[in-house]
């Protein structure tokens, strides 16, 4: 089992060190560690196979790693058993954690049968059994926030993909968690509607939100970031502020991936 780090505001609200994660002979995440500091947004960049999406799932317990320390506000999570063995010794602690990492991924997961206020209260209610006035007034506000509060009572296959996923980023908030994960929350939209959500983005960065940010638009990850990290099979690469790693990157390969990038 692990040692508990003491908990401190100053401690990165995500940590980890050496992390791996294979599945069956292929390694995917080989030895990353990395930090995510309270109100910072950080960018993982990175061609596709690279790992950025498995350590984000990773680092929300969604995958379990092989080795390495994963830590949440100094808290190291407890595991059991050994490599492909290992597992979250404390399950208590798992559902402390994801509670406090909101989620957004590529495809929106909205609950078909829900309408979009629904989708938005759910987790607060059934996960956290907050009180279903103050939740209902939350999601109000959250869903006028991203900018679609007048769809608060239609369903999701009644919403274009951009107001979906500005609807599955206020239930993201509606958790009022303390970091929030992106993993590639554009790709799926086509440039029209991209706009609509890298604008909210920009807004939450604005606040000084926590934030981890799969993406393959640069442009947004210039734009938000105070750190960015680049992998290359399951590395880190090359790391550092937007202005170097976007401005004066020190390695040809971060150089021809972004050269492809812009080209795209």
């Amino acid at each position: 089992m692990n040692t508990t780090t003491n908990t401190s505001d100053t401690a990165p609200v995500i940590e980890i060190r050496g992390l791996h994660k294979a599945y069956a002979n292929l390694e995917v995440i080989k030895g990353v560690s990395m930090t995510a500091p309270r109100g910072h947004v950080i960018s993982l960049i990175g061609s596709s196979g690279s790992g950025k999406s498995t350590l984000l799932r990773c680092c929300n317990l969604l995958e379990n790693s092989q080795q390495g320390e994963i830590l949440f506000n100094g808290e190291a999570v407890h595991w059991k058993g050994q490599g492909a063995q290992r597992v979250p010794a404390d399950r208590a602690q798992v559902t402390r954690i994801r509670t406090n990492l909101s989620m957004v991924f590529q495809q929106f997961n909205l609950w078909s049968h829900m309408s979009i206020l629904q989708n938005v209260m759910e987790a607060p209610l059934t996960v956290l059994g907050e009180d279903r006035q103050q939740v209902e007034e939350r999601a109000h506000r959250l869903l006028a926030k991203v900018g679609i509060g007048e769809k608060a009572h239609a369903w999701p296959a009644q919403l274009s993909g951009g107001q979906q996923q500005r609807a599955a980023i206020a239930r993201a908030l509606c958790m009022q968690p303390q970091a929030l994960l992106f993993d590639e929350p554009t790709s799926a939209l086509d440039p029209e509607l991209q706009q609509e959500v890298v604008k909210v983005i920009k807004d939450l960065a604005a606040e000084h939100r926590t934030m981890m940010l799969v993406t393959h638009d640069m442009r947004l990850a210039a734009d938000v970031s105070d750190h960015v990290v680049f992998l290359h099979q399951g590395v880190i690469c090359e790391e550092g502020p937007p202005s170097q790693v976007f401005g004066d990157p020190q390695t040809e390969r971060l150089r021809q991936f972004l050269s492809a990038s812009m080209a795209a």
